[in-house]
């Protein structure tokens, strides 16, 4: 099988993208201010992909074929701070992340606390025999209906 012009167009391309994979895609361009360095540092990602095809098919179908495919990604981990012969890690922080966690936090809290109530609930059910209908609750309204009611004062 020949390799078309389209297929080494793909693969130079693929070539090319892992090429460009090294060190300065992960270590910014350091600033440098009143002698303080800083050194950007990120996490960087790269894809990729392929192709192929079939050749014509006896019966006279003629050979399909596709290909392709990439991606990439990045996200800032922190910076370095070389001050005075010192080296300091300082983390980039996502507050995308840590609100998605504490949703996730909340709503699993919210969970377990309706789980407490209603085994509560139920355990007390039948510790007392007490089935909760209207008709307790009629009686117990009708009991507070009868009970003088205090005049307000003014």
């Amino acid at each position: 099988m020949t390799q078309t012009t389209r297929d080494t167009d793909v693969l130079a391309g693929l070539r090319e993208v892992a090429g460009q994979a090294d060190a300065s895609k992960v270590f910014g361009t350091p600033v440098t201010q009143d002698g303080t360095v800083l050194l950007p540092v990120a996490k960087v990602g790269t894809g990729g992909g392929g192709g192929g095809g079939t050749a014509p098919a006896g019966d006279g179908r003629a050979g399909a074929g596709t290909g392709g495919g990439f991606g990439m990604s990045a996200k800032a981990l922190g910076v370095y701070v070389l001050r005075d012969g010192q080296v300091k890690w300082l983390p980039a922080v996502d507050v995308n992340r840590i609100v998605l966690g504490g949703q996730v936090v909340a709503v699993v809290g919210l969970l377990v606390l309706r789980a407490v109530v209603q085994a509560r609930s139920s355990a007390r059910k039948r510790r007392t025999g007490i089935k909760l209908t209207a008709r307790p609750l009629r009686r117990r309204l009708g009991k507070l209906a009868a009970l003088p009611i205090p005049a307000r004062r003014r």
